[in-house]
């Protein structure tokens, strides 16, 4: 488990100045990332962990994490062999327009409460912090304002009983290990749409 600030982001939030002007209209790996997840992922209307006005198509339970795999030019980065634990499993998929690490799952605990979400976009802050993400590196590259090294959804944030920007921690976890709960009511497995 790997400790670390964790901040609020959601699908459709606006570009301002708490986000260093980054918008969440779009996703690292979905161009259309607010209208295939069905309209604003809004933290302060909510019904239940679903956002309040519609039911989304993907899971309300996502989360960022500082690390994406392609390079500017669309290719895979070199170091993904050595560093993405089923990066192996995924050279086997027939089908290599799956995306390798979205839809990931995380396990994300803070206190006794324990939630499990789908990684959904790259941040915050970065996207290139390969050595936190994967590797042994005791924080976050991150320096800008809470050095955050996860961002989590509103849906996770509630379930966690967060109510300001604090510590979790959080783990790679095994889709076919997941308990039930929430989270499995919506799941996401679109590809990226880059």
């Amino acid at each position: 488990m790997k400790t670390t600030m964790t901040t609020l982001f959601w699908v459709g939030e606006p570009d301002n100045d708490d986000n260093d002007y980054i918008t969440n209209v779009c996703s690292y790996w979905d161009k259309d990332w607010q209208k295939n997840y069905g309209g604003v992922d809004d933290p302060k209307h909510r019904k239940g962990y679903f956002p309040a006005g519609f039911t989304p198509r993907e899971n309300p339970f996502y989360v960022a994490l500082p690390y994406g795999e392609f390079l500017k030019d669309g290719t895979l980065k070199r170091r993904l062999p050595t560093i993405v634990p089923w990066y192996s499993e995924w050279l086997t998929r027939k089908n290599r327009n799956v995306p390798l690490l979205k839809n990931r799952w995380v396990e994300i605990t803070r206190g006794k409460r324990v939630c499990y979400a789908q990684w959904e976009d790259v941040g915050p802050f970065g996207e290139n912090d390969f050595s936190w993400v994967f590797g042994s590196a005791p924080k976050p590259r991150n320096t800008y304002d809470m050095k955050a090294g996860l961002d989590v959804s509103p849906a996770v944030w509630d379930y966690l009983g967060m109510r300001d920007n604090g510590l979790t921690s959080w783990r790679f976890f095994n889709a076919a290990e997941l308990p039930n709960g929430p989270w499995i009511e919506i799941t996401t497995a679109s590809c990226n749409n880059r």
